[in-house]
């Protein structure tokens, strides 16, 4: 059992409050943050979190943080960073506002995120706004632990690999809250590529799956990852990988295998293969999981399937030059 597993072990001992913050994370989520921040981090490198959003997640890792017997409160740190604001491109809800809706002058909710966070506010660091802008491009200091919940696009994950995954060094912790979402096979074809240097915590957290650096990371890997520099088979081969590491989530309700199918299907569609997006998707309508939840994932595939020209259409095309 990895040292990240053993947490697993500790889910029944922890009571959060009642009153956490508004979260998209699930309670297992926000225990395993906990335990986190109480029983293993330490503060010697950045802890940053990415994607704070209403705060519940970022209030239950400070309050692990706040009662760990080794984090120093008064000079560690707690790096949050997110828009802080809803409006398009920041996959923000109107439940992060006190009130449960946008007021009708300002789309900011970073004041109801201070205020959330008033009793952890001494050792949180929050960075408002776009991330290209507000991290530092300069800076080197090693990463101890990152909580992905922001990688929401291709371009956002070129940010976060470029100036936080490149910081990352033995005993680092990631946890891609993402990890169930097949739309961004970005965390999991970035993941296959990163299995020689690290170790699985365990059976993902619901949609989290959490891992720890064991082993030094060659730049070239790091680069590679950053600058997207994979093939489609590349990458198809690199989730395979995983799915050969992870099953179902640690609740046994999320069919990992069949959702990292399903995210092959979106490399290709990205890369414009619609017909085979449409070919490894097609087969998965059949999972009971996914017919449930990812309905509009196939809709969306099986559109774009339909829209693109057959190989006779394209050869008609060439031939009368059109």
């Amino acid at each position: 059992m990895t040292k990240l597993g053993r947490l697993y072990s500790l889910f029944d001992s922890v009571e959060l409050p009642e009153n956490l913050p508004y979260t998209q994370c699930s309670t297992w989520e926000l225990e395993f943050l906990y335990l986190l921040g109480r029983h293993h981090l330490t503060g010697q490198g950045r802890i940053v979190e990415l994607g704070s959003g209403g705060g519940g997640s970022t209030y239950a890792l400070a309050l692990g943080l706040s009662e760990s017997p080794v984090f120093d409160t008064r000079k560690g740190r707690l790096h949050a960073y997110d828009f802080f604001r809803v409006g398009k491109g920041t996959f923000a809800s109107e439940k992060f506002f006190d009130s449960g809706h946008k007021p009708a002058d300002d789309n900011s909710f970073l004041d109801d995120f201070k205020r959330r966070l008033g009793p952890f506010l001494p050792f949180l660091e929050i960075h408002a706004g776009d991330l290209w802008q507000t991290s530092d491009p300069e800076d080197t200091t090693p990463v101890e632990f990152l909580h992905i919940d922001i990688a929401k696009t291709a371009r956002v994950f070129r940010c976060v690999s470029e100036r936080f995954l490149s910081r990352m060094q033995v005993g680092t912790v990631v946890l891609h809250q993402d990890f169930a979402g097949p739309r961004l096979p970005w965390l999991h074809h970035s993941t296959g590529a990163l299995l020689p240097y690290i170790e699985i915590a365990g059976p993902p957290i619901r949609s989290t799956l959490a891992f720890e650096v064991t082993k030094p990371i060659p730049a070239d890997v790091l680069k590679r990852i950053t600058e997207d520099d994979y093939t489609v088979d590349e990458k198809l081969t690199l989730i395979s990988a995983v799915q050969d590491r992870i099953d179902r989530d640690h609740t046994d309700g999320i069919p990992f295998k069949s959702v990292l199918e399903l995210s092959k299907a979106y490399v290709a569609h990205y890369d414009g293969q619609h017909r085979r997006a449409w070919s490894l998707a097609k087969p998965l309508q059949s999972d009971a999981y996914l017919s449930r939840t990812r309905a509009d994932h196939f809709e969306q595939l099986k559109k774009a399937y339909a829209k693109e020209p057959s190989f006779l259409d394209k050869l008609v095309r060439r031939t009368v030059g059109r």
